[in-house]
């Protein structure tokens, strides 16, 4: 079993669901979920840094595992757009992604798979993140702390796949479908995540 201890991952990972869940169930659901993960304190002092994988591996172990809410899966779905859409407000300048929407589909493609790779220990913690250019895009996680020790019959990580697709839709194709076929969580080897950019025709792009 991978580790997930002794490696850090963004905060974002904590803060944006913690948003999902007051949206879907109030304080009082938010509370009772980082409560069960031991993570409380993280409602009182939100991070503001780079945090420990472990706890925020357990939160979303916590999320996939409960029964207090009707869609627990879309509320990580929800957390990945979250985490996306603050990316694109303040860390993303807004030069670059005026040019990646004026840049042909491909090339857009590459680049910000090439940024998202750059910037993959922000959300891959201790996992070994690559990426596989072309039509489709591949993203592959080896070790993905976010499910270790998970079993499962069907890919679990909602919100890496989430994270992935609003950035595709906003910067390459508001067409983009985001598939995991694959999820260590139901027994493979990595965390496989298809994006598949290619529109029909390439339409006006908007936030």
């Amino acid at each position: 079993m991978p580790r997930t201890d002794s490696a850090m991952i963004g905060p974002n990972a904590v803060i944006q669901l913690a948003a999902a869940l007051k949206a879907a169930g109030g304080d009082r659901l938010c509370a009772e979920v980082f409560a069960a993960a031991g993570v409380s304190s993280w409602l009182l002092s939100p991070p503001e840094g780079m945090i420990d994988q472990a706890p925020a591996a357990r939160l979303h172990r916590t999320v996939r595992a409960s029964t207090s809410a009707a869609d627990l899966s879309g509320i990580l779905t929800q957390a990945g757009r979250l985490t996306a859409d603050y990316l694109l407000a303040n860390r993303i300048p807004p030069l670059a992604q005026t040019i990646l929407r004026q840049l042909p589909d491909r090339i857009a493609a590459r680049a910000l798979a090439a940024a998202i790779r750059s910037h993959a220990w922000t959300f891959a913690g201790s996992g070994r993140f690559t990426v596989r250019d072309g039509s489709p895009t591949v993203f592959e996680i080896a070790g993905n702390p976010l499910c270790a020790g998970e079993q499962a019959a069907a890919p679990v990580c909602a919100w890496h796949a989430a994270v992935f697709r609003r950035l595709f839709r906003a910067l390459v194709s508001d067409r983009t479908r985001v598939t995991e076929d694959a999820c260590s969580a139901s027994g493979d080897a990595v965390c496989r995540f298809v994006v598949d950019w290619r529109p029909e025709r390439r339409p006006h792009r908007s936030l």
